[in-house]
């Protein structure tokens, strides 16, 4: 590329576009560095969290690298980009409200902790408030930790088939359970208002959840 092409010219994108297409990574970094701020604005209205808003970053960048292909070369990249992230961020907020109204079924007690040996009504209810307060708990969490414990502690699922459904790597996956799990605890104190001791909610909400 001529040294006097500016980076950001059609020129240059298109070149750099060609490339990704072709397996360059270091051309695929280019652009992601190059549009990173951007992509992440539009995320950041979406979540409302710079943390939240970095996880989903990654996601649609990685949704784009694998329907670059379907860019019309005719096109400004830049539109297009931004076009997609926009869309993919309304796909992700839709997700998390359909989620959040449906966390009263995913956590269901039959999985969340084993059966009382006592049937009596005090059992019951004390079965049900454990429930409330871990559903509270999970809800009061950011949505990517949310889904990622829901999918491993609730739905008991690999890692692997997290990354797949998710389409992140495996280590990120790991960080946001170990993420989500921490910050599970944290609420459960929270809600308790501080009156068991420390080390007390992560060894419950580990039984309830399942946690390995």
């Amino acid at each position: 590329m001529p040294a006097d092409v500016p980076a950001n010219s059609p020129e240059a994108i298109e070149t750099l576009i060609e490339r990704c297409l072709q397996g360059d990574q270091a051309a695929w970094g280019a652009v992601v560095r190059m549009y990173r701020r951007k992509v992440f604005n539009v995320a950041y209205k979406f979540v409302g969290g710079h943390e939240e808003a970095e996880d989903l970053t990654q996601e649609v960048f990685l949704k784009i690298f694998k329907s670059l292909d379907t860019f019309d070369r005719r096109a400004n990249f830049q539109t297009w980009l931004i076009s997609v992230s926009r869309n993919l961020c309304i796909d992700h907020y839709r997700s998390v409200r359909k989620e959040r109204a449906t966390i009263d079924r995913a956590v269901d007690a039959s999985e969340l902790a084993p059966a009382s040996r006592d049937p009596g009504p005090m059992a019951a209810l004390e079965q049900r408030d454990r429930l409330t307060l871990l559903r509270d708990a999970l809800a009061a969490l950011p949505d990517p930790l949310r889904k990622a414990v829901l999918m491993r502690d609730i739905h008991e699922m690999s890692y692997q088939e997290i990354a797949d459904r998710l389409g992140l790597p495996e280590g990120t996956v790991k960080s946001r359970i170990n993420r989500g799990r921490a910050g599970l605890a944290r609420q459960i104190r929270k809600l308790r208002g501080g009156h068991d001791s420390p080390s007390r909610p992560s060894s419950d909400v580990r039984s309830r959840t399942g946690a390995r």
